[in-house]
């Protein structure tokens, strides 16, 4: 060939935040470093590698001298240093501030760590809308890598997809680089000789090709069964191999260095997109059925290939719709962002502001936001670690406002953009927020103490990858595969976990069960509704005093087709880690009784440990939190997570019937598909008769005593000090 080939090697590393310190050093150990041992020998490969903001603090923590050898190979010339958003947030969900803010401060770590100067940036899932090209110039980033399918949504074929092109915003400048996914299947999954007669073919028939391979640098060893094959087989070392001997017309290059020496195909305006599967996964899930079918059925027709260049998914953004607790998220780190720009704005700078903005930035991180062939919002320990970021972010801003531990307040606005006011009440403790035209239902309920959200919930839900899991449809072999392509079951059982839920699993849920409804009805959600008031709108208004606030909520509704009316009261004191809340039915008649049950949900609270557990008044131990609880003629149920140092006690001012059970959802991941512990609905119940004025009424009182907490707190300061 008179011109080679040039591909570009673009390793994109990355663990998100909140994931165990363990999943880090895992690895670390199976890809990270064995990659850098097996790449140094290699003198004539360049690789461009960008490694995510979390993952580089945990390295800079933890492995230092991982990072030494990097800069050491930056400063060779031999791997150029892609920058990005700090924590890995899809960019088109934040503010432009944020954007801009996050590549900065991220480019200016790097240059000072591993030296070099960063030019180009990894996009986060490669989620990209046009606006983006304005921001990204104007953060200093001068390209960015997207995927073959973004630029044949453009109407591009394959054959004009073999160099760069230039797209433009407000007059700002960007080249875009198209990624392979040929190349993404090809590597590590097929033999070397495979991917390399791609490339001499592509060479062939376009000299001077230009191939660019951007994917995770988990698949080279963290993936399933990739360890061995990469490594222990020598994949990754027979393929270096092969580019070193067919060096004379392939070319392994940065993108730096042919963004620096080639001119751009030409210019391009990409339509917003993702990667192929993460539009596919974005449909609700009746489409992506439908789409799956749709695509196998089509896949032998003769006009496959030419229709699917036309086929589309869906758009990332509508993960805020598939998944309402994505929505959530997002509401709350926007509330956190307006807050800080709205402290800026006035020209405030301290301490506590940069680490409000810190946990705000970190707040962002995309991994929960979204699902497909990863956990993201299924997963508890990541949603937990978003909200513990966006409250201490909170937390810093009081102590930049100089607030004191005796405020109280309550505030009505639309915080979820749907157009109807929510209610946020706080105090020193707590943060409640409430959605009185939903249910009157509160939707998250933050322990400010442990920074947790006790309502971090997750509803079950279908999902296109459950006909799998009824089917039992397993993929055997030992051969390394794409995680796209795995069907795994991680355990025996999980088609009698599919269960559905036909409301949303908050608190103060108020429901209306036939009399004779069992505890397994309403724990796998086959016990009929028989009211109105569990998602529908309460009118509501907020009481102020000196020392309290009040939200009180009403709703003219009706249970088994009688008229009735539910009063039901919030109330939150000044420097107490106490919620009461107030019932009051109107309108019972005299000669029936109705089933009444509120159902409450704590999140974050894992089942299955000794150290997490449901006690009595008394405080004795009743089990671990995945125990199915029915108890009768109780005032109280506790749950204590020793490991949070939080310890939750539902009061009720009469004798009561509680049940508990575990929310648990069956979700894929890339080892396979598990079941997963949500949450822990309570959910206490009456068989509720009027009172000669056709009322009935009942007070709770919800206490979150992170005492533990403090006093590891507390302890945790004087051994800083000695």
């Amino acid at each position: 060939m008179t011109s080679p080939v040039r591909l570009c090697l673009v390793l994109h590393n990355h663990q998100p935040v909140g994931n165990f310190d363990g999943v880090f050093e895992q690895a670390y150990q199976d890809s990270y470093l064995p990659f850098l041992e097996v790449f140094e020998p290699f003198v004539d490969l360049k690789i461009s590698l960008h490694t995510s903001g979390p993952l580089v603090e945990w390295l800079d923590l933890h492995h230092g001298e991982y990072l030494d050898r990097v800069a050491a190979l930056v400063s060779a010339g031999r791997i150029e240093i892609m920058g990005g958003a700090y924590y890995e947030p899809i960019l088109p969900m934040l503010p432009v501030r944020d954007r801009i803010g996050q590549i900065t401060r991220f480019t200016d770590f790097l240059q000072k760590r591993l030296g070099g100067e960063v030019q180009g940036m990894w996009m986060p899932e490669r989620v990209w809308e046009q606006s983006l090209v304005s921001d990204l110039s104007n953060a200093g980033i001068q390209y960015t890598v997207l995927d073959d399918c973004h630029f044949r949504n453009a109407g591009l074929s394959n054959d004009q997809l073999n160099g760069y092109f230039l797209t433009e915003d407000q007059g700002r400048l960007l080249k875009v680089f198209p990624g392979s996914e040929q190349l993404r299947y090809l590597l590590p999954f097929r033999p070397v000789q495979e991917t390399i007669d791609h490339l001499r073919q592509l060479g062939e028939q376009f000299p001077g090709a230009i191939a660019v391979f951007g994917d995770d640098g988990e698949k080279f060893g963290t993936w399933p069964d990739t360890q061995q094959h990469v490594y222990g087989d020598g994949w990754l070392r027979d393929f270096f191999q092969a580019l070193t001997d067919n060096r004379d017309w392939l070319q392994v290059t940065t993108l730096a260095e042919t963004a620096q020496n080639e001119q751009p195909s030409g210019k391009i305006y990409i339509p917003d997109a993702s990667y192929r599967e993460m539009t596919e996964w974005a449909l609700p899930t009746e489409s992506q059925v439908e789409f799956d079918h749709l695509v196998h059925e089509m896949e032998g027709d003769p006009r496959w290939s030419r229709i699917k260049p036309y086929l589309r998914g869906g758009y990332w953004r509508n993960f805020k719709v598939k998944y309402p607790e994505t929505d959530e998220m997002y509401a709350r780190m926007m509330y956190v962002s307006d807050a800080i720009d709205q402290l800026q704005r006035t020209g405030y700078e301290s301490a506590e502001l940069q680490q409000a903005i810190e946990h705000l930035y970190r707040g962002q991180c995309n991994c929960p936001y979204w699902h497909g062939a990863f956990g993201g919002v299924y997963l508890p320990h990541l949603r937990n670690a978003i909200y513990s970021e966006l409250i201490q972010a909170e937390k810093y801003l009081d102590l930049a406002c100089q607030r004191g531990t005796d405020f109280i307040e309550a505030v009505a606005a639309d915080f979820d953009f749907d157009s109807h006011n929510e209610v946020r009440m706080a105090n020193h403790h707590l943060c409640c927020w409430v959605t009185p035209t939903h249910g009157g239902q509160i939707y998250e309920l933050d322990v400010r103490t442990i920074a947790h959200n006790l309502l971090a919930t997750l509803d079950r839900r279908p999902e296109a990858y459950h006909e799998k899991v009824r089917s039992g449809q397993a993929a055997g072999g030992s051969q390394a595969a794409s995680i796209h392509d795995r069907v795994v079951f991680k355990q025996e059982g999980l088609d009698q976990m599919l269960h559905y839920d036909f409301g949303r699993r908050k608190s103060l849920v108020d429901h209306f069960w036939d009399n004779e409804v069992s505890v397994e009805q309403v724990a796998t959600g086959q016990a009929r509704e028989r009211g109105d008031f569990a998602g529908c709108g309460f009118d509501a208004k907020i009481r102020r005093g000196d020392d309290r606030v009040q939200l009180q909520m009403v709703r003219k509704g009706n249970a088994f087709g009688v008229p009735l009316t539910i009063t039901k009261a919030i109330t939150m004191i000044a420097d107490s880690d106490v919620l009461e809340v107030a019932y009051l039915i109107e309108g019972l008649p005299q000669d029936r009784d109705f089933h009444f049950g509120v159902e409450w949900n704590f999140a974050g609270l894992p089942s299955g440990a000794s150290d997490r557990f449901f006690h009595d008044q008394d405080g004795d131990s009743l089990g671990q939190l995945g125990v199915r609880q029915d108890l009768h003629g109780v005032k109280s149920l506790g749950l204590t997570d020793q490991w949070l140092g939080i310890d939750v006690r539902l009061g009720v001012d009469r004798p009561s019937s509680i049940w508990a059970f575990p929310i648990e959802t069956v979700s894929q991941s890339e080892g396979g598909f598990e079941a997963v512990h949500q949450s822990v609905a309570v959910v206490p119940h009456w068989i509720v008769t009027g009172n000669p004025q056709g009322r009935w009424s009942v007070t709770f009182e919800v206490t979150c005593d992170c005492e533990m907490a403090r006093q590891r707190m507390q302890q945790a300061l004087l051994q800083e000090q000695s």
